[in-house]
């Protein structure tokens, strides 16, 4: 009880319910607005946050990662156009029922099975982030070597269809972050005697390139488009108790996305497809879906909000990112010396609680400024998208330049912004880069000090906790290539059963 009151005394300082407001109606206003994303605008406000307390900063973004999904459902939902990648699936049953009319019912049903999928996995959070970080004090070097390279296999193989790309993309993100000084020594990598390359790559430089200056680039090449609606009439509200007529299919798509939010690398996507396959499969009128159906309204929302409280569990617990916008963050706790761990519940216990708490309380803030807001956000996300493209451009730079004062950054940013673009014209994965680079940093510091104590392979894994681990990465290896080999078997049979009927009408 001590340690709650703690906790909340230290949400309740003005600065911090400031952020949190802040970081909650704006992520919603930055999701509705399509083409800029959470992403972008964490990127832009990471340097800003380095300067402000821990807690501060990670409310902030914790306000814009946890509400950009619900500000993303109202185009998706009303112009068939989501407002980030996530609501893809929205679309696909919410503006059918904007079509018949229903425009007012699926925004409140897509506002009410956020919130639940939001707080479900806070709860979740609550529950299993201590458990993790009981077990996590046997978690050696080499046990967190394992646990790394697993999130990065994870992170490969979930690309379906661009394995080896991600797989390129992420040995590049280890590969950036060698360059400069090693750790051990402090002998110079792939410097090729540049000295602007010695002091390395900054991860933030890589991500403001990556995710904000590509998509700057992006809406500055692409054709001018500003996005309208008309305005929603009835009643929000209705959908808070219209709700509890899908509560199976929320509380399974919620349980499918604090599941799929714990595995690095899986993310929204596959919360959101394997929620939405879920409802449809064990629906009474699977035919509506795709047509209009509420079910698969209410189930692609609630798993692809609660996705992020359940990323944090591994980032919390172990200190290992599941997703990009959890590795954004996890570059502000080590700005602040806050480790994540076992041992930040040991001694800061009162600060995880913080966070507990700002999860649960943005959750609120965004569905009360929803149910009131709608018609306002509508005006907001008009704005044209080549000025957005400007503005982001702009802030980018002046994030980068305000990390070092360097226009070497600058440079290396826009760099990587060109490098951006191309990957997303060319729709090829980002987050394996970003992932690349954190886990990476995180795999050489722990092999390195594993490798003092292992004297032949298998003392590698001669502890149960890293034997586990060794064997879900070979579980994990195989059951891709069994899938690979699937797949492949049942095109060439399909090719020839094509083959055999085009014969035949010959």
């Amino acid at each position: 009880m001590e340690t709650l009151f703690s906790g909340l005394s230290l949400l309740a300082q003005w600065q911090v319910l400031v952020a949190l407001a802040i970081g909650s109606v704006g992520g919603v206003i930055i999701g509705a607005i399509p083409g800029v994303g959470a992403a972008v605008a964490i990127a832009i406000l990471l340097p800003a946050t380095f300067a402000f307390e821990p807690i501060v900063g990670l409310t902030l973004l914790l306000g814009v990662y946890g509400s950009s999904m619900y500000g993303g459902a109202i185009p998706a939902i009303l112009i068939n156009t989501p407002g980030t990648a996530v609501n893809a699936l929205t679309t696909y049953d919410g503006y059918p029922m904007t079509k018949k009319g229903q425009g007012h019912r699926a925004l409140s049903l897509a506002y009410s099975a956020s919130f639940f999928g939001g707080i479900f996995s806070v709860l979740c959070l609550i529950v299993l982030s201590p458990v993790l970080a009981m077990i996590a004090p046997h978690f050696g070097s080499r046990e967190i070597f394992l646990a790394a390279l697993m999130g990065i296999i994870l992170v490969i193989v979930a690309h379906r269809g661009q394995v080896f790309a991600a797989g390129m993309l992420a040995f590049f993100g280890i590969f950036i972050n060698t360059i400069g000084l090693e750790p051990a020594k402090y002998t110079k990598r792939f410097t090729f005697d540049q000295s602007w390359l010695a002091s390395g790559i900054d991860l933030i430089v890589v991500v403001l390139g990556l995710f904000a200056i590509s998509q700057a680039l992006l809406l500055l090449v692409d054709r001018e488009h500003k996005p309208r609606s008309a305005n929603v009439e009835g009643n929000l509200f209705a959908g808070l108790k219209d709700l509890f007529g899908f509560k199976r299919i929320a509380s399974a798509s919620s349980g499918i996305g604090v599941l799929m939010g714990m595995i690095p690398g899986v993310g929204e996507f596959t919360a959101q497809f394997l929620s939405y396959t879920y409802a449809q499969k064990t629906s009474k009128n699977p035919d509506l879906f795709g047509k209009g159906s509420p079910e698969g309204l209410v189930a692609s929302e609630a798993a692809n909000n609660a996705v992020p409280g359940a990323a944090m569990i591994p980032l919390l617990a172990l200190g290992i990112p599941g997703e990009a916008l959890t590795a954004m963050m996890l570059s502000v706790f080590y700005v602040h010396n806050v480790i994540p761990g076992p041992q930040l519940f040991q001694g800061q216990l009162d600060f995880v609680v913080a966070l507990y708490l700002a999860l649960i309380l943005l959750n609120v803030i965004v569905l009360i400024f929803l149910l009131f807001s709608t018609n306002l956000l509508l005006k907001i996300i008009q704005i044209p998208t080549r000025f957005l493209g400007v503005m982001i451009l702009t802030l980018s730079f002046v994030g980068v330049y305000s990390l070092r004062n360097s226009v070497t950054d600058c440079a290396i940013a826009a760099g990587f912004g060109v490098f951006g673009l191309i990957l997303k014209r060319l729709n090829l994965p980002i987050v394996p880069i970003i992932l690349g680079m954190v886990l990476g940093g995180i795999m050489e510091v722990k092999l390195r000090s594993a490798m003092a104590r292992v004297k032949s392979p298998l003392d590698f894994i001669d502890r149960p906790i890293a034997a586990v681990l060794f064997l879900l990465i070979i579980g994990i290896l195989v059951l891709h290539v069994r899938t690979v080999i699937h797949e492949h078997r049942t095109r060439r049979q399909q090719e020839n059963e094509t083959s055999d009927m085009s014969t035949q009408q010959g």
